[in-house]
């Protein structure tokens, strides 16, 4: 039996929450610029209804999953995603208000680079921000093994520094320098839980 999806129609003919594509396609077929997207909930469908179409255009249907979460991530917060077209390719990363899914930064696209290494500069990116920010809040990464080099001091990659990455490699060495020279506070970078809250605020909407 097809699992129940929740439709939110935010533009089109009626609005509101609809439990069939059946449904939802009569009040957007041929609806101009019609707004609508299918969440796993009911929950996430409401949350999602009340908000703006924008915020979930382009993204999971999980995004935003944390609103209706049992237990709730740390606020305020700044969360970190990076996004690779090709392994190496293209690799650019942000960083967000946990909240709001406010662009905090955004640094890219750099050639050569893979999605871990993007990873791995986003979290010092936001731990460099919130230095010169005097910010001292939680930063969510949904990569462990971002985390983990952040911990160590030591971006562990196996990509190759060629010409055209030698800019990403300046980033990383640069990184991994200030890593050196200052101390992480204890649980300051935790893990994004993305089976309870759904995928990372700073996702680029892209998998």
């Amino acid at each position: 039996m097809p699992k129940l999806k929740y439709y939110v129609v935010w533009k089109g003919r009626k609005t509101g929450i609809f439990t069939s594509w059946a449904e939802c396609e009569k009040q957007v077929k041929g609806v101009v610029d019609a707004q609508f997207k299918a969440f796993e909930s009911e929950a996430e469908a409401e949350a999602a209804f009340l908000g703006r179409y924008d915020d979930y255009q382009g993204k999971s249907s999980s995004s935003g999953k944390w609103k209706t979460a049992s237990v709730q991530p740390v606020f305020p917060s700044i969360c970190v995603d990076a996004a690779c077209s090709g392994s190496p390719g293209k690799v650019e990363y942000r960083g967000v208000n946990t909240k709001t899914g406010e662009d905090i930064f955004h640094a890219g696209p750099f050639a050569q680079g893979t999605n871990n290494v993007g990873e791995f500069l986003a979290i010092v990116h936001a731990l460099t921000w919130e230095g010169k920010h005097n910010s001292h809040v939680t930063i969510y990464s949904d990569s462990q093994n971002a985390i983990s080099w952040v911990i160590t001091g030591i971006c562990k990659t196996n990509l190759n520094h060629t010409q055209k990455n030698a800019l990403l490699f300046a980033l990383i060495h640069s990184a991994e320098n200030w890593l050196a020279e200052n101390e992480l506070p204890e649980n300051k970078i935790l893990k994004w839980d993305t089976k309870l809250w759904g995928e990372n605020p700073a996702d680029f909407g892209r998998k």
